[in-house]
């Protein structure tokens, strides 16, 4: 008798909303697996399937039953487990009685540290056909669905109806009923060009019997590999390549069970239009992938797929035609129109648009952020009116008919029309920049006006909802205040700025004029940076006890945090960094626990050894000063690791902590001499070895 058989799980439906598709078959395979891992029911692989009106899922040699399990249980000792007049105790009898046994057939359990009662119990495992049932209904009330639906009189509820259901445990299906479906071994094929119904014989034949026998690919890796070759095909045919957006091809693969391209036209004569309107307007309200040039530029031509094979394709590619004509004349006409006002004539619109309640309008976030740009700038030593410039502009594109029609093009409009109303360039490639990064590693602003935009609005915004008391908790965040304050230090960062980010947030919030608690504020504010910028450290490959030994010293600077972590990092791998890490442990111990006042400065000493380390540190203070003033702390950790032999030779042969209270003095004095000059870059103490 086998001891495995190959599961497989269909459930067949209307069409599920495609931009969840993929997100809910990966939920599903990872709640069965799940599943059959806390039921101790062993498989050897596991994949899902995901089509427009099917969600499957196939485990590969998943055993026949749960393995057979000894369980032994400890209960009281054996000294309390009887009352004075040899009966057995309550608390013997609750334990014989927890374990489904009396109190005779309970065993004793000898260990080096006494006597126990015991109880051990032979469980035989239950066959994976009774399991499977409740596992497969667990996994499917567990999808990540915003909304269920009823249908008809049943109160089932699902995402969308459902029409069949598949559970096969090697040949045989396994009966029960899933939704309100009897389960069984029938699937149905491509809608119109197999609507019959088709019988899996095996769970690991089921793909190719769909492929061959029912018109449908239900790998959704392997349909989103077809779609991007033959679209690519299909734009090499008209001279061009497809431009493809990953999310885009997953929703067009989540459309079709059986994807066939059409190649269509549009009239040359919308080319004189922004690029990425064509493309919004294409790929957002039509699902077409755009056809670029060699150059780049755009093609009069759009790839799309029919979720059929038709015997006459060019009536398809006339339908889509005669569509997007009027799409593409709508956005012609917004930019007609948007062009009779510049962006200067529309400021005087945000004042109808309210940003926050307690914050204003977006006139109001327009002048904080004007004055927060002018800061940035003056700190930075770049051009103030430039950034005051790009700031009163910022969300003027807001106001137009074409961004009120494509939300995703703002900034990118504002930047067309800045240009068209002759506007400096660097004015107008900020109005786009506002907005970088758009993603996690994504693009930072490349501009420097583009860059003080947009730390200027995203920290507006990030103190602005703070002081407002909406502070992200768990997983809400409206405002994407966590992705505003890791752009913020991307920015900061990644393009070399030294600006101080505390003094940043200070002055941004002298900003607002409504009620709220400053300095509890700022406080949550500069916690909350630098939670993300540990995060981001983190993701860069640095250690926790290496960001701890950084902000212990409280750096103000994005850049100059950076730069220290560097030094850090680079230190440990000194043969030196572990023995002046313990040794910095050690001082700041003795320090912190001495009741002796250190000296001023360090005073008489007596032993070699102190006089030599003094000696050391004092030259060592001289020679780190210059490099420190370069922010060079790499180069100034390395000279703080010739102290080491020093270090180690005071530690070997002086007595801190003399009953001669003023030689202990002086010996604090001397240590407290040694640790600061190693906090000028970090407190390596944090370092673990």
């Amino acid at each position: 008798m086998a001891t495995s058989k190959h599961l497989l799980f269909e459930l067949g439906s209307e069409e599920l909303p495609p931009t969840t598709l993929l997100k809910m078959a990966t939920a599903l395979l990872n709640n069965i697996t799940q599943g059959l891992k806390d039921a101790e029911l062993n498989f050897s692989g596991s994949r899902f399937y995901a089509t427009p009106r099917r969600l499957a899922v196939l485990i590969e040699n998943l055993a026949t039953a749960q393995p057979d399990k000894t369980v032994e249980k400890r209960g009281p000792a054996v000294q309390a487990a009887f009352a004075p007049d040899g009966t057995p105790s309550k608390a013997a009898q609750g334990f014989a009685a927890s374990c489904g046994t009396t109190f005779d057939k309970l065993e004793r359990l000898k260990t080096d540290k006494g006597e126990w009662l015991a109880f051990t119990q032979h469980i035989q495992g239950q066959i994976t056909e009774n399991l499977i049932p409740d596992i497969i209904r667990h996994s499917i009330a567990g999808l990540p669905i915003a909304k269920r639906m009823r249908w008809g009189s049943s109160t089932t509820e699902f995402v969308r109806p459902v029409h069949w259901a598949v559970l096969l445990y090697g040949d045989a299906v396994i009966d029960t009923e899933i939704l309100g479906l009897k389960t069984g071994a029938a699937t149905h094929g491509h809608r119109f060009h197999a609507p019959q119904p088709l019988t899996i014989d095996k769970p690991e034949n089921y793909a190719q019997i769909l492929l061959e026998q029912g018109k449908v690919i239900v790998d959704f890796e392997q349909r989103k590999t077809m779609i991007r070759k033959t679209a690519e095909q299909a734009a090499a045919a008209v001279h061009g390549t497809a431009h493809i957006e990953e999310d885009l091809l997953e929703e067009i693969a989540a459309l079709n069970e059986w994807p066939v391209p059409i190649t269509g036209n549009f009239d040359p004569r919308f080319l004189a239009l922004p690029a990425e309107v064509l493309i919004t307007t294409m790929q957002t309200n039509q699902k077409y992938f755009p056809v670029k040039n060699a150059k780049g530029g755009l093609l009069p031509h759009f790839i799309t797929f029919s979720n059929i094979e038709s015997s006459n394709p060019l009536s398809i590619q006339h339908g889509n035609e005669r569509v997007v004509t009027p799409r593409l004349s709508d956005a012609e006409f917004f930019w007609k129109q948007d062009r009779k006002k510049t962006l200067e004539e529309r400021l005087l619109n945000l004042s109808s648009i309210v940003f926050q309640e307690k914050l204003g309008t977006l006139a109001d976030k327009t002048e904080r952020v004007v004055t927060i740009a002018e800061y940035i700038a003056d700190n930075l030593n770049e051009n103030t009116e430039l950034a005051k410039r790009a700031a009163l502009l910022a969300k003027t594109d807001l106001m137009t008919e074409m961004v009120g029609e494509f939300g995703n093009l703002q900034g990118i409009m504002g930047r067309y029309y800045a240009l068209a109303d002759h506007e400096p360039a660097e004015v107008a490639w900020a109005l786009e920049e506002q907005y970088f990064p758009k993603q996690s590693g994504s693009p930072t602003p490349a501009s420097k006006t583009g860059q003080i935009l947009a730390i200027a609005e995203k920290i507006d915004t990030l103190t602005g909802i703070f002081s407002a008391g909406l502070i992200p908790t768990g997983d809400k965040d409206p405002y994407a205040l966590r992705r505003a304050a890791l752009g913020t230090l991307r920015i900061i960062i990644e393009n070399r700025l030294n600006l101080n980010i505390k003094e940043l947030i200070a002055f941004s919030l002298t900003q607002f004029t409504h009620e709220f608690e400053h300095d509890e504020v700022y406080k949550l504010i500069v916690d909350f940076v630098f939670d993300r910028l540990k995060g981001y450290c983190l993701d860069q490959g640095y250690s926790a006890d290496e960001f701890d030994a950084v902000i212990s010293v409280t750096p103000a600077e994005p850049l100059d945090f950076i730069q220290r972590l560097q030094a850090v990092k680079a230190f440990r791998q000194l043969p030196e960094a572990e023995s002046l890490a313990a040794a910095n442990k050690r001082i700041r111990n003795i320090l912190k626990k001495s009741d002796t006042e250190a000296a001023g400065s360090v005073g008489e000493l007596r032993d070699p050894q102190e006089k030599q380390l003094l000696a050391a540190a004092l030259q060592s203070a001289r020679d780190i000063q210059p490099l420190l003033a370069d922010r060079d702390y790499q180069a100034a950790l390395n000279r703080l690791a010739q102290l080491r032999n020093d270090v180690d030779a005071f530690f070997d042969h002086v007595m801190v902590m003399t009953d001669d209270l003023d030689l202990r003095a002086n010996r604090l004095a001397l240590l407290t001499l040694v640790s600061e000059q190693f906090l000028t870059c970090a407190d390596i103490s944090r370092l673990q070895s």
